[in-house]
């Protein structure tokens, strides 16, 4: 008896290799490579795909801008995420921790899909109709529009989707789809790539907005091959903490819309709710008392936010402190204590020093350095930072605050919380178009910041 043939496909890009290498080709990272049966030659002979007509050269002037004819879900929150509703015939991946809500999220997204008159396709491999049926009934999802369908295999439901011609096909997930023209079990590498590939391929052909759940892995990145993202047109992370029950749904690849914008949604038994004030939930259990804390007005998107920024420095009894952050850049904060060493005099060199953006919500921008440099040093001096100030600011190597973008956005957001008192670049405070009832704190530096901050 033959030996069946085996490749290896590496597990970030795709990248196949007809022997083991320690290191794939493609992408440079090491141990990535796993072994599978080898692909036969694809067989695209269902009636679902031969039917299309061969794609022919268009003239540019001549392409219908389709992209602009989005379909509203419904739900506010992701249609901002996805830059203003579902795009027809796109591709989404969805992904996240398994319980977070993605299957709840994408039967609300169908309601609302189902309610322009066309039907919903929802396949799913890890559940029967029975026990959709049943989260639809506690969700109050009629679902008069919404066709179920319990199966695994790629042909079946597809030749489904040609028969139904819904307006949005949801797969749940793409880890337990197989085609039978590839060998391997469900799940691996080979048949993630094709059948993700043939889904994607089957909705653009056919004018049907394609959505993908796929599961997450323990770095908290989404299982199967690297290609699978790059195969879609929008990919989605939809992100919470245990025993929290906040979501944060967020955009990391959106070829129709920023990437910048996050949806918050909050889990009720009812399904998901939206989050129409998200700055009062985050600062809804701030404690004002508090040393080393103190509030930052973010911008998401087109939306600013208001954060809570927490830090701790206690004494440190390692030869090698620690600095452990969540919720913003490690590096960066790393930088901005050697800055408070070097040009405010504070001796952090024996200090752990621990910050946190409390709420789960991640900050990258720089206008977030003060806030934090401030926090750091309101609890290395255990001093309080009054409840009702709000900081933010680029922080530069030399000790200079440095302007950041759209102030006057995050000065509406803050004078609409309550708050009294904003520390702020001076550059941007020269600048300000508007008069805000707020007392502005006009700073240069960081000690100018840090002395400005302790003030009553």
């Amino acid at each position: 008896m033959a030996k069946p043939k085996v490749e290896y496909a590496c597990t970030q890009c795709g990248t196949v290799s007809p022997k083991w290498v320690g290191q794939c080709p493609g992408c440079g990272q090491w141990s990535t490579m796993v072994e599978e049966a080898a692909a036969a030659a694809p067989k695209y002979t269902g009636r679902t795909m031969h039917d299309f007509p061969a794609s022919k050269p268009v003239k540019l002037s001549e392409v219908s801008e389709r992209a602009s004819d989005r379909t509203n879900s419904g739900i506010a929150e992701f249609d901002r995420v996805m830059g203003g509703g579902v795009v027809p015939a796109s591709a989404t991946l969805i992904g996240g921790d398994p319980g977070i809500g993605k299957s709840t999220l994408l039967l609300q997204v169908a309601k609302g899909l189902a309610a322009a008159g066309r039907p919903i396709l929802y396949a799913s491999g890890e559940e029967s109709e029975a026990q959709i049926k049943m989260r639809a009934a506690r969700m109050g999802v009629d679902g008069g529009s919404i066709y179920l369908m319990a199966e695994t295999s790629l042909e079946q439901i597809m030749a489904a989707a040609g028969d139904l011609s819904p307006s949005a096909l949801i797969i749940d997930s793409i880890q337990t789809v197989f085609t039978g023209d590839m060998p391997g079990a469900p799940g691996s590498v080979g048949q993630v790539r094709e059948c993700a590939g043939r889904l994607v391929f089957f909705g653009k052909k056919a004018g049907i907005s394609v959505f993908l759940v796929g599961h997450v892995t323990k770095e908290g990145a989404i299982a199967g091959p690297r290609v699978l993202e790059h195969l879609v047109d929008t990919v989605l992370y939809f992100e919470g903490e245990k025993g929290h029950p906040y979501r944060i749904l967020k955009a990391v690849k959106n070829r129709f819309g920023s990437t910048n914008e996050i949806g918050v949604f909050e889990m009720r038994t009812t399904g998901l709710s939206e989050v129409a004030d998200p700055s009062g939930m985050f600062l809804s259990e701030r404690n004002g008392d508090t040393s080393g804390t103190t509030v930052f007005p973010a911008i998401e998107g087109t939306r600013p936010l208001l954060v809570e920024v927490q830090a701790l420095a206690s004494q440190s009894y390692l030869a090698m402190p620690r600095r452990t952050v969540l919720g913003a850049d490690t590096n960066r904060v790393i930088l901005l204590c050697a800055i408070l060493e070097k040009k405010a005099g504070l001796s952090l060199y024996n200090q752990d020093v621990f910050v946190n953006v409390a709420g789960g919500i991640r900050i990258d921008e720089p206008a977030a350095d003060l806030a934090l440099l401030c926090a750091v040093a309101a609890s290395f001096r255990d001093q309080v930072i009054p409840a009702g100030t709000a900081i933010f600011g680029e922080v530069g190597l030399g000790g200079e605050v440095r302007a950041v973008p759209q102030a006057e956005s995050r000065l509406n957001e803050v004078t609409k919380m309550g708050f009294t008192r904003v520390i702020l670049p001076a550059s941007n405070a020269e600048r300000l178009g508007t008069k805000f009832p707020l007392q502005l704190a006009p700073v240069h530096d960081i000690r100018e910041a840090i002395a400005q901050a302790f003030k009553k």
